[in-house]
C-alpha cells in the first residue's frame, strides 16, 4: 500500500516528493513538547558530568536511555490508527514501574559488549553502532539522545542511522523527518531542546552520526534474505559492533514474521541474519514473540488475552553473533 502511495504520488512531478503523513508526524512532535523537554533537560544535565561517572553509574543512565527508547516506540500512528499516540508527560518518571513489563531484559548483555568493545577500542580501530529506526516524532528524539548519550560517554565513536527511503507505515522516519527534527530542535525556544539540535547538526558534519536510508528497509522481505537481496546492505551492517533494531515491524522481519512457539531462542528465529551483534528495542503490538522462559507467556497470556498486542509489554532482546 505504502509503496502505492508513493507510485502515484511519483507520477505526478509537481508533489513527487510529498509526504502524505508528514502532518501526523509534526503534530506527533508539537504535542510531545512537554516530554521533549524534559528528555533534551535531563540529558544536557547529565552531559555536564558524564566525564566523572564511574562505570557503575554510566551503566545505569545507559540503562535508563534504553528504557525511554524502548518506551518511546509506543508512539505509533499506524498502531493508532492516526490518532494521537504522543508522548505528553516526562517519560524519566514512571522507568521503574514499567520494569516488571520488559518481559525479555538483556540490558546486562548490552552494556558487556559496549563496554568491552570501549576497553578493547584503540586510535585506529572506532566503535560503530547502527540504529535501525522506527517513528518519527518523540520516539526518535528519544534514539537521538540515546546515541548521543553513547557518543559523550564513548561507548561508541560513531553512530550510523537507517531510515526509510519513501514515506512508511505512517510515521516513521524519512530522511526528511531526521532532518526536520533536529532543525526543529535547534530553533525551539527552550534552551536545552536547542542545545540538543545544535549538537546534533554539528555530530552530521563532523561525520559521527551517518544517515542512511537503503531500500531495503521498504521491500517486503524478511531479514534472514538481506545477505542476498541487500548484499551491500549486509557487508555495511557487518563493520557495525552493535545494531539495534526499533520497533515492531523490525522484529517481525528480524523473526520472520512466523507465530513462533514462546520459548524458541531469539537466535534460532534469526534464522543465520547474524551479521553483527543485535538487540531489539520493541513494545509488543503484533503476536510474534520468541526468547521467552518457560510457562512466562503462558501465564501472561491467562490474564491478558491481548498481551501481545497492546503495546503494554516490551523487550530488550539481545544475540551475540555466533
Amino acid at each position: 500500500m505504502y509503496r502505492r502511495i508513493h507510485a502515484a504520488l511519483a507520477q505526478n512531478p509537481p508533489i513527487g516528493s510529498f509526504d502524505v503523513f508528514k502532518e501526523g508526524k509534526a503534530q506527533n512532535f508539537f504535542e510531545s513538547q512537554e516530554a521533549i523537554i524534559a528528555l533534551c533537560t535531563y540529558f544536557q544535565e547529565l552531559l555536564k558530568n558524564i566525564q566523572d561517572l564511574d562505570e557503575k553509574q554510566l551503566q545505569g543512565e545507559l540503562f535508563k536511555l534504553l528504557q525511554v527508547s524502548l518506551w518511546g516506540n509506543k508512539c505509533d500512528l499506524s498502531f493508532s490508527a492516526g490518532e494521537g499516540s504522543s508522548q505528553k508527560s516526562s517519560p524519566l518518571q514512571c522507568l521503574e514501574d514499567m520494569v516488571p513489563y520488559i518481559i525479555v531484559n538483556d540490558m546486562e548483555r548490552l552494556w558487556s559488549l559496549l563496554i568491552n568493545a570501549k576497553k578493547r577500542n584503540t586510535d585506529k580501530c572506532n566503535v560503530r553502532v547502527d540504529i535501525i529506526l522506527d517513528n518519527a516524532g518523540f520516539e526518535l528524539v528519544s534514539d537521538l539522545v540515546l546515541t548521543d548519550f553513547l557518543l559523550s560517554s564513548k561507548l561508541a565513536d560513531e553512530v550510523h542511522f537507517h531510515g526509510k527511503s519513501i514515506p512508511w507505515y505512517v510515521s516513521d522516519t524519512t530522511k526528511n523527518d531526521f532532518n526536520w527534527t533536529i532543525k526543529q530542535l535547534q530553533s525551539a525556544n527552550h534552551m536545552w531542546m536547542s542545545r540538543c539540535g545544535i549538537n546534533w547538526e554539528g555530530n552530521l558534519k563532523k561525520g559521527v552520526w551517518v544517515y542512511h536510508d537503503h531500500m531495503f528497509w521498504t521491500l517486503p522481505h524478511v531479514y534472514s534474505s538481506m545477505a542476498e537481496v541487500a548484499p551491500d546492505l549486509y557487508a555495511d551492517l557487518q563493520k557495525s559492533n552493535l545494531l539495534l533494531f526499533k520497533g515492531d515491524l523490525n522484529y517481525r522481519k528480524l523473526t520472520g514474521d512466523r507465530k513462533w512457539e514462546y520459548t524458541v531462542p531469539f537466535h534460532q528465529a534469526l534464522n543465520k541474519f547474524h551479521p553483527a551483534p543485535l538487540c531489539s528495542l520493541r513494545t509488543l503490538k503484533s503476536d510474534t514473540q520468541v526468547g521467552l522462559k518457560p510457562g512466562q507467556g503462558e501465564q501472561i497470556q491467562a490474564s491478558e488475552p491481548e498481551w501481545m498486542v497492546s503495546g503494554k509489554y516490551g523487550i530488550v532482546q539481545f544475540d551475540a553473533t555466533p
